[in-house]
């Protein structure tokens, strides 16, 4: 949309809409007044005169990633986290898909279109090319590389394949299962020739688990009350190998009760835990000693040497129909607020992501 200005060259201005924090959390859900759209008009090319090499990009996908939550609080502890706080007034930002305007990066050239760190915002400038990668396989969805092909799908290989590093027969189980991560890791565990259950919040969740995605069997945690020890008992009689934890808390302890002896825990998300004002605790820890059970955060940013390799398998097992993918799509960024924090409830079914350009 023109902003009624041009420039020497004759291009003209245009309107950029972006998420900004207003003010950070201190405790609790986020809420749609602690983030704001702003607007202000901008032009659309790297600015004459930087010195290092940047990219101009328009977005045309947005992730939401539950990550992005310890990202809106304060923290005193920068080196405790994953990545800075956001700036407030500033875009926030996220992993997105994009089409470059401009560049003066030699990798990177107008037309291209790529994936990696952006604001959340209509236009970027890319200060830090090296964070975007070029989309290698257009034919396939767009909206894919946020999510199965993004960084979503290289969480859940790296952590299933290179973290847990499973079996032929071995048991697994994921929790979020129909997550974006977790609905990719029930798909790979089978793939791997894994007895793969899940548990998600709601009976039409469970009811995608073993239908679309091909999961041995699910259940909704939420109808177990305080038994999620009894729930993993029934599902799996002899222990479970492979514990994938998106959600931390109590089923985090509940699994640590039902792991077999050399068990593997691959924690990737403690969705349970990142609104609570003080964490809950975990008292099942003794059975990682009496089992001898692997403990193991995991951080994606430590694994993207893998994306070449994790890309083609991915691809093949996509145009082989052995990989499905569930989007839950948000159209315009005026309402990406509301789904961030919606995510965080489980409203989303599937992948979240907002539409905010035309591809």
């Amino acid at each position: 949309m023109a902003g009624g200005g041009v420039d020497g060259d004759g291009m003209e201005m245009v309107r950029n809409r972006k998420v900004v924090l207003r003010r950070y959390v201190t405790a609790g859900y986020p809420t749609v007044d602690d983030m704001e759209v702003v607007s202000s008009t901008m032009m659309p090319r790297v600015p004459l005169g930087m010195m290092a090499p940047a990219v101009m990009v328009k977005n045309i996908y947005l992730s939401c990633d539950p990550w992005m939550r310890g990202r809106m609080t304060k923290h005193d502890d920068a080196t405790a986290e994953i990545a800075e706080d956001f700036v407030l007034g500033e875009a926030m930002v996220n992993f997105g898909v994009s089409k470059v305007i401009d560049s003066t990066h030699p990798v990177f050239a107008a037309g291209d279109l790529v994936w990696g760190l952006c604001g959340w915002e209509e236009y970027s400038l890319i200060t830090q090319p090296e964070t975007l990668h070029k989309i290698n396989h257009p034919d396939l969805p767009l909206s894919y590389y946020t999510g199965v092909l993004g960084v979503t799908g290289l969480t859940a290989y790296a952590a299933f394949f290179e973290v847990s590093k499973p079996k032929k027969g071995e048991t697994v189980f994921v929790s979020a299962a129909s997550g974006a991560v977790g609905q990719i890791v029930g798909q790979l565990a089978k793939i791997a020739g894994c007895y793969v259950v899940g548990s998600a919040g709601s009976d039409e969740k469970v009811t995608l688990l073993k239908t679309k995605f091909g999961f041995h069997d699910a259940f909704n945690y939420k109808k177990e009350g305080n038994d999620l020890t009894g729930a993993l008992r029934q599902c799996f009689p002899d222990g479970i190998d492979i514990y994938f934890d998106n959600v931390g808390g109590a089923t985090l302890d509940a699994a640590l009760f039902n792991m077999r002896r050399g068990g593997r825990v691959v924690v990737c998300g403690m969705i349970s835990q990142y609104n609570l004002q003080e964490p809950e605790g975990v008292h099942n820890v003794i059975h990682i000693l009496s089992k001898t059970i692997r403990v193991e955060g995991f951080a994606v940013f430590n694994h993207f040497g893998l994306y070449p390799r994790f890309e083609d398998e991915m691809v093949r097992y996509l145009k082989e129909g052995k990989v499905t993918v569930l989007e839950d799509v948000v159209k315009g960024i005026e309402k990406a607020s509301e789904a961030l924090i919606g995510m965080f409830s489980g409203r989303n079914v599937g992948k979240l992501l907002v539409a905010v350009g035309d591809e």
